[in-house]
């Protein structure tokens, strides 16, 4: 019989074991691909029927780091560029496995104190970093997604309030469409909170300006105008996915406080801007939000999952996420989750690691990546940079002589096809006016120049195999 309570004994060494193939795998990390070849048949090899008796646990994590090592992506390596994958700094790393350990759940201070505590130590230490007014609230969340829906609910209610009805008591009976707009930066994890609070994803109007969807203020102004008073949400991005770059939050925060509309900034990874002057020039005016979100798993490195949402004012947080029962104390911290990992340890323990200083240095050190990689793009003749790079990421193509426009998107395509098979770096494509691109995005604590030289090489030399290729 293997009743975990009978194999007890196990656990010293399964831990020094798990502990020893973390330790290799993490020493090799900055050299290893991205990608190993045979990783889905590694995978694969995991499959099959529920065992009747199980192996014990040694036998367990052997075959785990045997065949699931060499599935995974090394995503918390310095060459994984796609989406906006960060890392996990040495500080991080440590807490989450302490986080692991005492396995807190963090909904209540008679739960733990200890995660509840932290989390309102990470808060406070988060609203100074991103230099946001100190008597604002927030909770942890699981990603952008979540913050997006923890604080597009908070704006939801203000906004039915507006109309004078408790839709988190009496739901939608009565009220009209939720008027939002943006700009065409609009991210899908915003318009999927939007799905989830049951105000739809069409129901954002997007008000682009140009072919790279920039907001259009004058429409928005009038947008505005026309609703004679009524309430809006306005969703602001802070850092576009494809060229890191900005709305102009100044303005809409002017033109949300002359109409009375609830202003949201998604800053999934741009919110770090603030960090250092060289960029906080394009956040500026975040401060006048009225809720504002990130991600901890992008630039602050801490292990996923996790997400922050701010709020000007909290207190609506508790009255959409409150939820009472007769056994329950009455302190739960509001939001989505009533289970909650404790993402608070490896946020204080990385912050009170590096500090203020010491994320600015990341953060700049990152930006001099992304210029210096422009300047690569810039100065070989097969490679086209698309957009100017005010942050951290550089979006361009394989354009070489003789290759046709009408060619370039395919050529393209199957260029990032072949890139994320072959592992040396790890870059995806995307549609930038209309062009298929790549937009590798730096923000990896571990990324040195080496290894953003490396994405125009493989770019280039992987272009060329294509060109060949199709000549034969």
């Amino acid at each position: 019989m293997t009743d975990p309570l009978l194999l007890g004994g196990e656990l010293d060494e399964a831990l020094a074991y798990a502990v020893a193939a973390a330790t290799h795998y993490l020493g090799e990390l900055d050299e290893s691909p991205v990608l190993l070849p045979g990783a889905a048949e590694a995978v694969d090899g995991l499959a099959g029927g529920l065992p009747e008796e199980g192996d014990g646990a040694l036998a367990a994590l052997t075959e785990l780091v045997e065949r699931g090592f060499a599935g995974a992506t090394r995503s918390s390596g310095p060459r994984f560029f796609h989406f906006v994958t960060g890392g996990v700094t040495p500080a991080a790393q440590g807490a989450d496995w302490l986080a692991s350990t005492l396995d807190q759940n963090a909904f209540s201070a008679v739960s733990s104190p200890l995660a509840v505590r932290l989390e309102g130590v990470a808060i406070s230490w988060l609203l100074d970093l991103f230099e946001l007014p100190s008597s604002w609230g927030g909770v942890l969340t699981t990603g952008a997604t979540t913050a997006n829906f923890t604080a597009l609910a908070a704006a939801r209610r203000w906004w039915a309030e507006r109309h004078g009805v408790d839709v988190d008591g009496r739901g939608f009976e009565g009220l009209p469409a939720v008027p939002i707009f943006s700009s065409g930066y609009v991210h899908p994890s915003a318009t999927k909170a939007l799905a989830m609070l049951g105000l739809g994803r069409g129901s954002v109007r997007v008000l682009a300006g140009d072919a790279a969807e920039r907001l259009d203020v004058e429409s928005l102004e009038r947008e505005l105008a026309a609703l004679d008073g009524a309430p809006a949400i306005l969703i602001g991005n802070a850092g576009d996915v494809n060229t890191g770059d900005f709305d102009p939050i100044e303005r809409m925060a002017e033109l949300a406080e002359r109409y009375g509309a609830w202003l949201h900034i998604d800053g999934a990874f741009g919110l770090f801007a603030r960090l250092t002057p060289r960029a906080s020039g394009l956040a500026a005016g975040v401060e006048r939000a009225d809720s504002v979100i990130s991600d901890g798993h992008k630039w602050l490195n801490v292990p996923y999952d996790c997400g922050f949402a701010f709020l000007r004012e909290p207190g609506p947080l508790r009255s959409t996420f409150g939820f009472t029962a007769a056994y329950l104390p009455g302190d739960e911290l509001p939001g989505p989750e009533a289970s909650r990992r404790a993402r608070s340890i490896a946020v204080w323990a990385t912050l009170r690691a590096y500090g203020r200083s010491g994320y600015r240095a990341m953060v700049e050190r990152h930006l001099d990546l992304a210029r210096r990689l422009a300047e690569r793009v810039d100065t070989t003749p097969e490679l086209e940079r698309l957009a100017e790079v005010p942050l951290n990421i550089v979006c361009f193509r394989f354009r070489p002589e003789g290759v046709d426009e009408s060619a370039l998107d395919d050529l393209n395509a199957r260029i990032g096809q072949t890139l994320l098979a072959d592992g040396r770096v790890y870059v995806g494509t995307t549609r930038y006016e209309g062009r298929v691109a790549f937009r590798p995005a730096i923000v990896n604590w571990r990324t040195t120049a080496e290894d953003v030289e490396l994405i125009a090489d493989v770019v280039v030399e992987l272009g060329e195999r294509e060109l060949a290729a199709a000549r034969r």
